[in-house]
Protein backbone atom coordinates (compact mmCIF):
# COMPACT_ATOMS: atom_id res chain seq x y z
CA UNK A 1 0.00 0.00 0.00
CA UNK A 2 1.31 3.40 -0.97
CA UNK A 3 0.74 6.32 1.41
CA UNK A 4 0.92 9.80 -0.02
CA UNK A 5 1.69 12.66 2.28
CA UNK A 6 0.22 16.02 1.37
CA UNK A 7 2.35 18.86 2.52
CA UNK A 8 1.50 22.49 2.76
CA UNK A 9 3.58 24.51 0.36
CA UNK A 10 6.45 26.27 2.08
CA UNK A 11 6.08 30.06 2.18
CA UNK A 12 8.28 31.96 -0.17
CA UNK A 13 10.48 34.64 1.28
CA UNK A 14 8.90 37.34 -0.92
CA UNK A 15 5.21 36.87 -0.08
CA UNK A 16 2.83 39.01 -2.08
CA UNK A 17 0.04 39.14 0.49
CA UNK A 18 0.31 39.78 4.24
CA UNK A 19 -0.58 36.98 6.61
CA UNK A 20 -4.01 36.77 8.21
CA UNK A 21 -2.46 37.56 11.61
CA UNK A 22 -1.00 40.81 10.27
CA UNK A 23 -4.30 41.80 8.67
CA UNK A 24 -6.22 41.21 11.90
CA UNK A 25 -3.64 43.08 13.97
CA UNK A 26 -3.57 46.00 11.56
CA UNK A 27 -7.34 46.21 11.44
CA UNK A 28 -7.56 46.11 15.24
CA UNK A 29 -5.00 48.89 15.55
CA UNK A 30 -6.83 51.05 13.03
CA UNK A 31 -10.14 50.58 14.86
CA UNK A 32 -8.53 51.49 18.18
CA UNK A 33 -7.10 54.72 16.73
CA UNK A 34 -10.51 55.69 15.30
CA UNK A 35 -12.24 54.94 18.62
CA UNK A 36 -9.75 57.00 20.61
CA UNK A 37 -10.05 59.91 18.20
CA UNK A 38 -13.84 59.83 18.55
CA UNK A 39 -13.65 59.95 22.35
CA UNK A 40 -11.42 62.98 22.58
CA UNK A 41 -12.87 66.11 24.16
CA UNK A 42 -12.14 68.27 21.11
CA UNK A 43 -15.37 69.20 19.41
CA UNK A 44 -17.43 66.69 21.36
CA UNK A 45 -21.07 67.63 21.91
CA UNK A 46 -23.57 66.90 24.64
CA UNK A 47 -26.00 64.84 22.60
CA UNK A 48 -29.55 66.06 23.09
CA UNK A 49 -31.42 69.31 23.75
CA UNK A 50 -30.73 71.89 26.45
CA UNK A 51 -34.00 73.79 27.05
CA UNK A 52 -34.44 76.87 29.20
CA UNK A 53 -37.01 79.57 29.82
CA UNK A 54 -36.23 83.25 30.39
CA UNK A 55 -37.85 85.62 32.88
CA UNK A 56 -40.03 86.90 30.03
CA UNK A 57 -41.38 83.35 29.38
CA UNK A 58 -39.38 82.89 26.18
CA UNK A 59 -38.57 79.23 25.56
CA UNK A 60 -35.07 78.56 24.13
CA UNK A 61 -33.79 75.20 22.85
CA UNK A 62 -30.12 74.51 22.14
CA UNK A 63 -29.47 71.20 20.39
CA UNK A 64 -26.27 69.29 21.20
CA UNK A 65 -24.08 72.13 22.52
CA UNK A 66 -20.31 71.68 22.68
CA UNK A 67 -19.21 70.04 25.95
CA UNK A 68 -16.21 72.31 26.57
CA UNK A 69 -16.32 75.92 27.68
CA UNK A 70 -18.78 78.27 29.29
CA UNK A 71 -22.15 78.88 27.60
CA UNK A 72 -24.04 82.15 28.16
CA UNK A 73 -27.81 82.10 28.52
CA UNK A 74 -28.67 85.30 26.67
CA UNK A 75 -29.23 88.76 28.14
CA UNK A 76 -32.20 87.76 30.32
CA UNK A 77 -30.73 84.56 31.72
CA UNK A 78 -32.87 81.53 32.59
CA UNK A 79 -35.39 80.85 35.35
CA UNK A 80 -35.91 77.17 34.51
CA UNK A 81 -33.81 74.59 32.71
CA UNK A 82 -34.38 71.10 31.32
CA UNK A 83 -31.24 69.09 30.66
CA UNK A 84 -32.15 66.63 27.92
CA UNK A 85 -28.52 65.97 27.05
CA UNK A 86 -26.43 62.94 27.97
CA UNK A 87 -24.05 65.07 30.08
CA UNK A 88 -24.62 66.68 33.51
CA UNK A 89 -24.72 70.50 33.71
CA UNK A 90 -23.64 73.18 36.18
CA UNK A 91 -25.79 76.36 36.18
CA UNK A 92 -24.22 79.68 37.30
CA UNK A 93 -25.65 83.07 38.35
CA UNK A 94 -22.80 84.87 36.52
CA UNK A 95 -22.13 85.22 32.79
CA UNK A 96 -18.61 83.73 33.07
CA UNK A 97 -19.39 80.41 34.84
CA UNK A 98 -18.06 81.62 38.17
CA UNK A 99 -19.59 81.63 41.63
CA UNK A 100 -21.88 79.13 43.30
CA UNK A 101 -23.28 76.58 40.87
CA UNK A 102 -26.38 74.40 40.74
CA UNK A 103 -25.99 70.81 39.53
CA UNK A 104 -28.57 69.57 37.01
CA UNK A 105 -28.14 65.90 36.18
CA UNK A 106 -28.78 64.48 32.74
CA UNK A 107 -32.45 64.07 31.80
CA UNK A 108 -33.67 66.22 34.73
CA UNK A 109 -34.86 69.80 35.20
CA UNK A 110 -34.63 72.59 37.77
CA UNK A 111 -36.01 76.09 38.49
CA UNK A 112 -34.41 79.01 40.30
CA UNK A 113 -35.11 79.42 44.00
CA UNK A 114 -37.67 82.09 44.95
CA UNK A 115 -36.07 85.49 45.48
CA UNK A 116 -32.88 84.68 43.53
CA UNK A 117 -31.75 86.04 40.19
CA UNK A 118 -31.73 84.05 36.95
CA UNK A 119 -28.94 81.77 35.82
CA UNK A 120 -26.66 83.54 33.34
CA UNK A 121 -24.41 80.70 32.12
CA UNK A 122 -23.79 76.95 32.23
CA UNK A 123 -21.00 74.44 31.70
CA UNK A 124 -20.91 70.69 31.33
CA UNK A 125 -19.40 68.23 33.79
CA UNK A 126 -16.87 66.23 31.77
Amino acid sequence: MVVTHHRRPQPRSGRRFPSRRRLVGGTGTALLVVALAGCSGLGRTAVGPMDYETERSVHVKVNSPVVTGCHRLGPNGAVSVENGTLVDVLMYPSADCSGASIYVATMTSDVIAPGTGPWRSYSFVH
